[in-house]
């Protein structure tokens, strides 16, 4: 049985390209006793803006009430992936080859569990991540990896 949010994934996609736009993530998760369901778009050229998320949202919401993937009430909400968003899918790695990052540990290394640099190269077999820090190429693997996501410079 797949989860809801690959349901939901499965279901928003064509109706969010159809806007123009690319489904990032889906998050259906419980806060403060409430559940919500989040759509996080993108777009290949250009930023999202609020026009955007407007027509997701209508173009989403009548598949959302047809096909009733979701038992009990729940918040839906479509927004920007963001300018730091994490990284999680092959794809994302290769379209921010070259962009900066950074990148979280479940546990420290060198004293550290976040290091800053340059995304320079992801292996999709291993889901290995290796980020330019300084002068040095660190190369961190996927166990110990709690997140990728990108870095906005200043």
């Amino acid at each position: 049985m797949k989860k809801i949010t690959e349901l939901v994934a499965e279901l928003a996609a064509p109706a969010v390209e159809a806007q123009d736009c690319i489904l990032w993530d889906v998050e259906y998760v419980r806060e403060a006793g409430a559940w919500y369901l989040r759509l996080y778009i993108d777009k290949l050229e250009g930023q999202v803006d609020i026009l955007d998320c407007e027509a997701v949202s209508r173009a989403v919401e009548p598949l959302l009430d047809e096909a009733d993937p979701i038992e009990g009430s729940y918040t839906f909400e479509v927004s920007s992936a963001g300018a730091e968003r994490q990284l999680k899918r092959p794809s994302d790695f290769q379209r921010f080859l070259g962009s900066p990052v950074t990148v979280k540990l479940y546990q420290a290394r060198d004293g550290r569990k976040e290091f800053a640099g340059t995304l320079k190269a992801y292996d999709e077999s291993t889901g290995d991540t290796t980020v330019t820090v300084g002068k040095d190429d660190l190369t961190f693997g996927k166990k110990e990896t709690a997140m990728v996501r990108l870095r906005v410079e200043f």
